[in-house]
């Protein structure tokens, strides 16, 4: 079963809920395959802020794939860093914006900035939630089932392209993979576990065909 790591904004009771419900779409629209990994759900020590980064981090690393809610005019920049970090890591990615709006600096590309753009091993879905949620009141459903209906289709959409996303080959060499690895648990200032952690996560991967 991999586990897809479910980045995105975390500050209020609609984010919270919004993640905790694509989790469980993810886990019902593949019939159990995708399991959905909650950063609001990881331990937090204390509620410090570098415990807490380097928890989510350390989740991140560990999972197979990743799906990152590119939502707003301006993208979540936790968001982006950990996307980022999942490029370093060549981790398989998805893109998902359920935001309708147009943003950023692309007048035919992404609805997001450009520097967010065109890394390998990444698939971008773009949902207009609005419209789908006005179908699904045209059609007799309550705003709640609506809402909730917007969620089912996106986590589908998600679950097709996680199926590419994962079978796509990697684009890290596997000669420079244990340094890279290495280097990503020293980049941001030394990840609990250090490198020998690191270096597990890699062979891991290795052994899952990931790397």
């Amino acid at each position: 079963m991999p586990d897809i790591y479910l980045a995105g904004e975390l500050f209020s009771a609609k984010h919270l809920l919004g993640n905790a419900a694509l989790a469980d779409h993810l886990a019902r629209e593949s019939g159990g395959r995708f399991r959905g990994i909650l950063p609001q759900a990881l331990p937090q020590p204390d509620g410090e802020p570098r415990a807490i980064r380097d928890a989510d981090l350390l989740a991140l690393l560990a999972c197979d794939a990743a799906v990152f809610q590119y939502d707003g005019l301006e993208l979540d920049s936790g968001t982006v860093v950990e996307y980022m970090a999942a490029k370093f890591a060549d981790i398989p990615a998805i893109l998902l914006r359920t935001d309708f709006r147009h943003a950023g600096d692309q007048k035919e590309g992404d609805p997001w900035n450009l520097m967010n753009s065109f890394y390998p091993r990444t698939v971008n879905i773009l949902v207009n939630s609005m419209q789908l949620f006005q179908e699904a009141l045209s059609a007799g459903e309550t705003a709640a089932a609506a809402a909730d209906a917007v969620t089912r289709d996106a986590a589908a959409q998600v679950c097709a392209a996680l199926e590419k996303v994962l079978a796509m080959p990697p684009v890290l060499p596997r000669a420079i993979g244990p340094a890279v690895y290495e280097w990503l648990a020293l980049m941001p200032g030394r990840l609990p576990g250090g490198p020998e952690g690191t270096a597990r996560l890699f062979s891991e991967k290795v052994a899952k065909k990931l790397l």
